[in-house]
């Protein structure tokens, strides 16, 4: 039997640039404020997993040091865009299969460390043939885009809508990167990047770091210092990963991603059409969160356009995607991001996020990895189904 593991702190840096602040400290500021926010001593931590694509070595370990915290196991985890869901995860089976009561689950990039060490642009890994090839991160969504107008019918707005809305979303998050507006001509005169997808239909680039405590039952009733929070747990925690030839055809079934929700949903005991609330997601280009409704199980397969259509995933629908601003307004510091989105679905079982859900109970946290990161394009999905 798998035990019952608790969301006790959350904290997190202001997504954006911080040219100013090393890699440690983001992490540190980050873990200080989850912390502070759980109202424990970091030296309750009896393990610690973070996430970090482009880092120095031992970085959790470099981190944690400054708030006097050593002697205990901790591991640094990469999966592409999935690593921070990937430390999340490990924590979760830790205390879940009693391996111990408490810990940190922490995620951390800095993209301008990176890029004044290596230059702008992403380096591809050796024997990357479709990089070679010339499939790029843009060019790979491009198709998307494209497959989606050709076969389910969308247009360019429908492509843009949520970019426009995750924009509006994240005027009032005060840790998002853009707090601006975006409307669907602005979108569209913004510079081309690979047809039809231009600058405004991409993710910035993005420094910082978010850290969320788990614990046992247990130690979640003795050590649970903020009573007027709603006691909300990790029902279902699940890392995909795609075969061989997963992202080679099909961009609009990626089976990590309907695997992974599939496989979260029943060990929650969820249906994700009637039970999901709200949805923190992988929205690195607009259109990607398009394709994703009917991944994620929002609604049936092909009906993804008419969910955006209908309204049932902005404030006030059937299910709100991303109100925080998702990657497009609060940016994507790579290894914080799978983290990020699980606080965000915290608060808002909660009660406490800036975009509120009302009545919110079950929430989905999820984060798309991989994709052009080897000869046959990995692809790791990251899905959590918190729930109060």
């Amino acid at each position: 039997m798998m035990r019952s593991v608790y969301v006790l702190g959350i904290g997190q840096t202001v997504f954006g640039r911080h040219a100013d602040m090393t890699v440690n400290d983001l992490a540190a500021a980050a873990t200080l404020a989850s912390v502070r926010d759980a109202g424990i001593s970091p030296k309750e931590f009896q393990t610690a997993f973070c996430g970090c694509i482009h880092s120095p070595p031992t970085v959790v370990e470099s981190a944690l040091i400054r708030l006097g915290i050593g002697r205990i196991p901790m591991y640094t985890v990469e999966n592409a865009c999935s690593s921070g869901s990937s430390a999340v995860h490990l924590l979760f089976r830790e205390i879940a299969l009693g391996g111990c009561d408490v810990g940190l689950a922490l995620g951390v990039e800095s993209l301008s460390a990176y890029n004044k060490k290596f230059g702008k642009g992403l380096i591809g890994i050796e024997g990357d043939l479709d990089a070679k090839s010339g499939l790029t991160m843009p060019s790979f969504f491009a198709m998307l885009c494209n497959r989606l107008i050709q076969e389910r019918g969308a247009t360019l707005q429908d492509i843009c809508y949520p970019s426009i809305k995750n924009h509006k979303n994240g005027m009032t998050n005060p840790y998002s990167q853009y707090k601006k507006e975006v409307s669907f001509q602005e979108i569209m005169k913004s510079p081309m990047i690979a047809d039809p997808i231009t600058v405004l239909q991409c993710c910035p680039q993005s420094d910082g770091a978010a850290a969320v405590i788990l614990c046992s039952e247990e130690y979640f009733k003795k050590n649970n210092k903020k009573a007027h929070r709603a006691p909300v747990k990790i029902g279902g925690s699940v890392i995909s990963v795609s075969g061989a030839h997963d992202s080679s055809f099909d961009p609009l079934s990626l089976e990590a991603n309907i695997m992974g929700v599939k496989d979260a949903c029943e060990m929650a005991g969820v249906n994700p059409q009637k039970d999901i609330n709200v949805v923190e997601m992988h929205d690195a280009f607009s259109g990607e969160e398009l394709s994703a409704y009917e991944m994620l199980g929002l609604c049936d397969a092909g009906e993804g356009v008419s969910l955006a259509r209908s309204g049932a995933v902005e404030m006030g629908g059937r299910c709100p995607v991303n109100p925080s601003g998702g990657l497009l307004s609060m940016g994507h510091p790579l290894g914080a991001s799978g983290v990020r989105v699980v606080i965000d679905i915290a608060r808002q079982l909660w009660g406490e996020a800036p975009n509120q859900v009302e009545g919110a109970k079950v929430g989905m946290a999820q984060m798309l990895g991989g994709v052009l990161s080897g000869i046959a394009s990995p692809v790791v999905a990251g899905v959590h189904i918190l729930v109060k």
